[in-house]
């Protein structure tokens, strides 16, 4: 079983999601949000830093993912945003984690089924496949979204090399 770490990057709200993963189901283990104070931006990364520490001391997950920074509007906030990413990778890196990172749009189609969603069907798709009493918060659910878009892909890779496999073993009989 494999404890994966999700993130949903944010300079003011940075959600975070851990699910177990057991073949092709997930198991909910905690989300949340790291909610940095009205300060300094360098005060700000301090926060998503040791927050991020103190959850993989706290759950021990054995893989960390994190979105991909998207294009922004407004190149200040783009650039807030990856420095929020910054932090995060480096409490991950730290803890010896492999980083994985996807793009919104393969997120959305790997839990929703279609790239376009919008956060609600995000929020209603994640408390289906972990089969949670209420919607996560939005930032939680876009976390525990990366963590299962995550284990669905290595999920796939682990199919597509079993299945490599036995078409190398029936070709060299």
């Amino acid at each position: 079983m494999t404890v994966i770490l999700g993130i949903d990057p944010g300079s003011r709200i940075t959600g975070y999601g851990l699910v177990k993963q057991q073949g092709a189901k997930f198991q909910y283990v905690g989300s949340g949000c790291i909610r940095t104070p009205d300060k300094d931006l360098s005060i700000k990364l301090d926060t998503i830093f040791s927050g991020i520490s103190e959850i993989i001391q706290q759950y021990q997950p054995q893989t960390f993912a994190i979105e991909q920074v998207f294009l922004a509007h407004n190149p200040d906030s783009a650039l807030k945003l990856g420095q929020a990413r910054g932090s995060a990778i480096v409490a991950a890196t730290q803890a010896h984690l492999p980083v994985f990172e996807y793009s919104a749009r393969q997120i959305k189609q790997s839990v929703v089924g279609t790239g376009a969603a919008d956060k609600s069907q995000v929020q209603h798709m994640v408390q289906h496949i972990l089969k949670l009493d209420g919607k996560p918060q939005a930032d939680a659910a876009d976390a525990l979204a990366v963590a299962i878009c995550h284990g669905n892909t290595n999920q796939s890779l682990i199919n597509m090399a079993g299945v490599a496999k036995k078409t190398v073993r029936r070709r060299l009989r």
